[in-house]
């Protein structure tokens, strides 16, 4: 028989994890009331739910336009989701208007790491091949991973630690909005002005 949890305690991991009333109630009684463990169970969950969409269409959303610094930065990020029923809620225009001020803050090069420019990893390559040389292979190819991971993190906005929240990437606040709507969405592009840049 599963446990009884509090409505504080449902209410404070709903807070927490913003996810509904029944999944919060359900990971607290999976989780005999641990708190930290029922927000990962609900995370994971919403991970799972996430990969199950990621091929659906997307052929609705907003283009939203963020300026910053009384004018001297400006963004224009495609947000795409499958309904315009979606596209109108309060949850996906927060995460839409989040992103774009993550771009202005953080001037990211591209969307994900697929999109990286091929030159620029060359160019990176290059230059760790030559700090490397005469490293011990395995502790090279660590050093190696490790500066390319931090390189994703900064050029990459699915990558970047939120700006709001740097206990979680880009990825993993998209993640748990496409859990929370039930919908696939999808950063489709942005551009970045900056005053004299």
């Amino acid at each position: 028989m599963p446990a009884t949890v509090s409505l504080d305690a449902i209410k404070e991991l709903r807070e927490k994890t913003g996810a509904g009333v029944s999944d919060c109630r359900k990971a607290l009684q999976e989780t005999g009331g641990q708190m930290e463990k029922a927000a990962e169970l609900i995370r994971r969950r919403g991970e799972d739910k996430a990969a199950q969409k990621a091929d659906r269409q997307t052929r609705n959303g907003i283009v939203d336009a963020y300026i910053h610094m009384d004018g001297r930065i400006g963004v224009l990020i495609e947000v795409n989701c499958e309904t315009d029923f979606v596209a109108r809620t309060d949850d996906f225009r927060r995460f839409v208007r989040d992103a774009a001020m993550q771009v202005a803050a953080m001037n990211p090069v591209c969307i994900s790491r697929e999109e990286v420019p091929g030159d620029r990893l060359e160019h990176e390559r290059k230059g760790l091949a030559a700090e490397l040389q005469g490293k011990p292979p395995q502790i090279a190819e660590r050093i190696a991973s490790g500066k390319l991971e931090k390189l994703y993190q900064q050029i990459c906005l699915l990558d970047q630690p939120f700006i709001k929240d740097d206990s979680m990437t880009i990825a993993a606040y998209l993640k748990s909005i496409i859990a929370k709507t039930g919908e696939n969405i999808v950063i489709k592009r942005f551009v970045r002005f900056q005053l004299g840049g």
